[in-house]
């Protein structure tokens, strides 16, 4: 049979099954529906909108260029990537998932890189960012802000780990040989790029303002739907009963790698949503490295949730989704062996001996920035939220009219 008909007859029966059970289970449904939306509302859309507004004006104003010139020298030999690979580097740590996807179709569709380049670019750019994983994760999930350090060393070296790695991504495709001026210094010519892509973007900065809080919220409303959809299929798959049988798959693989096997069904969430996925594992009844471990993998895997945010980005290019898939994977493996590998170093013999002094993880002094920060989105998130969707409106209500007259 041929596989593209076998294609349409998964997709078909995959998305019928799904119809019937949202329409048999209409509570089930509600409820997820309300608890994705709840997290988007109030932390997932105030968190990301700002870093998304201003990287769209940096860009259309031409640092990201005057960025990606004096880095090619450090990001070229290691990651085979262009300069501007750094921005998107830092602007995903900074506002986590999806921004590193984001900006590396963005530089794409501006031919500031080859498809090649963006399969690698955004195989280790796209992480979680520091707020979701020591607010969210260390104290809000496990009570345990010391725990944070841990997650983050692995999360972040095993990205930098992935991109190396991917460096030998497609090996056969020729370097591309930098051209500048012999009579330019480095920092000039940047300075030279800077000014010219400021130039020919003739927007006034007002206009380029509108189209970059336009974009980021239609950006941000398709990252909504997404974890809304998947927060009701996770819930799904556990009534109608998939949950079950998966998770004895991964209960086996677990006992393999000699890991607790009561970490199925955080595992199997995680797969799906990592916000879930980690605070079952938080509650689970196995020893804390282990459950480390587990959330180390379900942070670098990002869950499909955060992927088919990613497959969606990227299809506005031609940069393959399967490249990202498997340095998901690796990402995952990467940050539970870092786990393991840092345990004993660093939290038994630093962190819980009280070997050195981190006054910003004494649970007695006032809250941190970031656990003050996630609690005042907690607070006033749905606020910002509506703000900003009201101004979206405006702005999509006068693009139109514009247009039309």
């Amino acid at each position: 049979m041929n596989v593209q008909v076998v294609k349409t007859l998964l997709l078909a029966t995959s998305v019928t099954v799904v119809a019937l059970a949202v329409i048999l289970f209409p509570e089930h449904t509600l409820e997820a529906s309300n608890s994705g939306l709840s997290m988007w509302w109030t932390i997932v859309f105030p968190s990301l909108l700002p870093f998304f507004i201003i990287s769209e004006l940096l860009i259309s104003i031409g640092v990201v260029r005057f960025i990606g010139i004096l880095l090619e020298p450090l990001m070229r030999p290691l990651f085979r990537v262009p300069g501007a690979g750094a921005f998107v580097l830092a602007m995903g740590i900074a506002s986590g998932f999806p921004a590193g996807a984001k900006y590396t179709a963005h530089l794409r569709l501006n031919k500031d890189i080859t498809a090649i380049e963006g399969e690698r670019l955004v195989s280790f750019t796209n992480c979680s960012n520091p707020l979701f994983i020591f607010a969210a994760v260390a104290v809000g999930f496990f009570h345990n802000p010391a725990l944070g350090v841990i997650l983050a060393a692995a999360h972040y070296t095993g990205n930098i780990l992935v991109g190396l790695v991917m460096r030998f991504h497609h090996p056969e495709v020729k370097e591309y040989k930098e051209t500048r001026r012999s009579n330019q210094s480095r920092v000039t010519q940047a300075f030279v790029a800077l000014h010219e892509t400021r130039i020919s973007d003739n927007r006034p900065f007002g206009k380029m303002m509108g189209d970059a809080v336009h974009s980021s919220i239609k950006t941000l409303l398709m990252v909504g739907g997404f974890i809304i959809l998947f927060s009701v299929l996770n819930e799904l798959i556990g009534v109608i009963g998939v949950a079950a049988f998966l998770a004895g798959i991964l209960r086996t693989a677990l006992l393999l790698l000699q890991l607790p096997p009561e970490l199925d069904i955080p595992l199997l969430s995680g797969l799906f949503e990592i916000t879930l996925g980690s605070r079952l594992s938080s509650e689970s009844s196995a020893p804390l490295l282990a459950q480390a471990m587990i959330t180390s993998f379900i942070l670098a895997f990002n869950g499909f949730s955060v992927q088919a945010q990613v497959a969606s980005i990227l299809a506005d290019t031609d940069i393959r989704f399967k490249p990202f898939f498997y340095a998901r994977l690796l990402h995952g493996g990467f940050a539970a062996v870092l786990t393991l590998v840092l345990w004993k170093p660093i939290y038994i013999n630093l962190l819980s001996s009280g070997a050195v002094t981190l006054p910003v993880f004494n649970r007695n002094d006032p809250l941190t920035m970031l656990e003050t920060l996630y609690f005042l989105l907690q607070q006033t998130g749905a606020w910002i939220t509506c703000f900003f969707l009201v101004i979206f409106i405006v702005l999509t209500i006068t693009r139109n009219r514009t247009s039309s007259s």
